[in-house]
């Protein structure tokens, strides 16, 4: 009995891993049915999505320069390339959060806002402030912020996971919701913090004064996550941890470059 219940159990964590991967990135990867049986590790795998986005960074970050002679291409890659692993699903909720908090509105037609398709003026707005905004941090980055940064992707994650599994929902209904419902939560917010501990304990290590800046950032863009979600949406959506994420990897970038100017 304790075979069958050990192979169930590594078939269980082998398919979350597979549908972590094919939910927030483009990575191929093997199909398996999206059952809430196969996705209640899902956000275990969550944080590695980071390593392999931090990875490209570095990759990018260490020998783009050589290779492209425009400072100006060498950043618009290295800020284009969370979005071409994701494919922008985070975006997505970035955008519909921007609509919803402008609108001003009672909370239950936020919650509506949230599922509309169309985009609205505000999107548009905020979607092209942040890029130009991350666009201008990336064309600061240089080798002492950059290890850094690539610690961020799986640090943002960690966060993300663990709220996912912590935090109040706003609704009964989808992603997020199913995931907080179905997960492990025990196993999710211990593995969550795995990563957010090593990550951040890294920071430090590589550069001292560039972690702390980032981690003091980070800490004051969760606690506004944590209460805008629960004032303005009664908890958390998919598509308010995806306005974390892409919030959390700015805040990560912008405070590494602050404290390397800092002469971290």
């Amino acid at each position: 009995m304790k075979v069958e219940e050990k192979t169930k159990k590594g078939s269980q964590l082998w398919n979350s891993f597979k549908i972590a991967f094919s939910m927030y990135s483009k990575i191929p990867m093997p199909q398996s049915e999206w059952t809430r049986e196969n996705m209640r590790y899902i956000m275990c795998f969550y944080p590695l999505i980071g390593m392999v986005i931090g990875g490209l960074v570095w990759l990018w970050g260490t020998y783009g320069s050589g290779l492209v002679s425009s400072h100006l291409f060498y950043s618009v890659v290295l800020l284009l390339i969370p979005v071409a692993v994701t494919g922008g699903i985070h975006l997505d909720g970035l955008l519909d959060t921007a609509d919803a908090l402008n609108s001003y509105q009672p909370r239950e037609r936020k919650l509506e806002i949230l599922k509309d398709s169309h985009a609205g003026a505000f999107a548009i707005i905020v979607g092209i402030c942040y890029f130009l905004f991350y666009l201008g941090v990336c064309s600061e980055v240089n080798e002492r912020s950059l290890p850094v940064i690539c610690l961020g992707f799986v640090f943002a994650r960690g966060l993300g996971a663990f709220s996912i599994a912590s935090f109040p929902m706003a609704k009964n209904t989808g992603l997020a919701a199913a995931f907080s419902d179905g997960a492990q939560k025990r196993a999710v917010r211990i593995t969550s913090v795995f990563f957010v501990a090593v990550t951040g304990i890294g920071m430090i290590l590589l550069r001292p004064l560039i972690g702390c800046c980032v981690l003091a950032g980070t800490a004051l863009e969760y606690l506004y996550y944590y209460k805008m979600s629960q004032k303005e949406f009664g908890g958390i959506t998919g598509d308010l941890a995806g306005f974390h994420m892409q919030l959390c990897e700015l805040v990560v970038a912008f405070c590494a470059v602050l404290g390397q100017m800092m002469g971290g």
